[in-house]
């Protein structure tokens, strides 16, 4: 029996993170001359290694993994929200180069399609692996899932403390940002925007 085409599975869209190269040996060179400019030692025994070491985690933790886009047919016509809560998000802040880390909740309202779930961690992961800012990196994740599932709504939340608030500056050690984007009924609807928020936890 032939299967209709609107039920035919879409390729997985291969996604990658499509940024410039990180020059390793370049980093290296720059973290011994920042300890340097510090005051300390980078051939000395405890420093000697340390700028291989800091460039290879900043290379770590700027390179997302690469993953395939996985969506299938929404032959049920499921037309309710599907939330995934507490996302670990881990980032670097692009003023002080320092780490903000938290949770994402990331829900959508179907339409014809669904999305494999790992692949909200994995799109959220996709922006955070990156110099960031919060507010930036919550509307990246909202708009990059309604562009490309094309669903009724979307809503992200991401709860995060920042080192550079409670490392230095204020040193308001445990104090969270919490920011939103809302696309399609999520945000315009008053009722789907109040399930939204009250399912992440959170009050509008």
């Amino acid at each position: 029996m032939a299967i209709s085409a609107d039920l035919e599975p879409v390729p997985p869209l291969r996604i990658v993170a499509g940024r410039e190269q990180i020059d390793l040996p370049a980093a290296e060179r720059a973290v011994a001359d920042l300890l340097t400019a510090l005051g300390r030692d980078p051939n000395s025994a405890h420093l000697a290694d340390t700028p291989r070491r800091v460039a290879n985690a900043y290379a770590e933790m700027l390179t997302p993994r690469e993953f395939a886009l996985t969506t299938f047919p929404n032959d049920e016509g499921y037309d309710e929200l599907v939330l995934a809560k507490d996302i670990p998000v881990q980032s670097l802040c692009e003023h002080h180069l320092l780490p903000f880390q938290g949770v994402a909740h990331v829900g959508y309202l179907p339409g014809d399609r669904i999305l494999g779930l790992s692949k909200l961690a994995r799109v959220v992961e996709l922006f955070a692996r990156d110099f960031q800012v919060q507010e930036r990196l919550t509307k990246q994740v909202a708009d990059w899932l309604q562009s490309h599932l094309a669903p009724k709504g979307v809503g992200v939340v991401i709860e995060a403390e920042h080192q550079c608030m409670s490392l230095r500056g204020v040193r308001a050690a445990g104090s969270r940002t919490v920011t939103s984007s809302l696309h399609g009924i999520l945000r315009d609807s008053d009722r789907s925007r109040q399930e939204f928020f009250a399912l992440t936890g959170l009050t509008p």
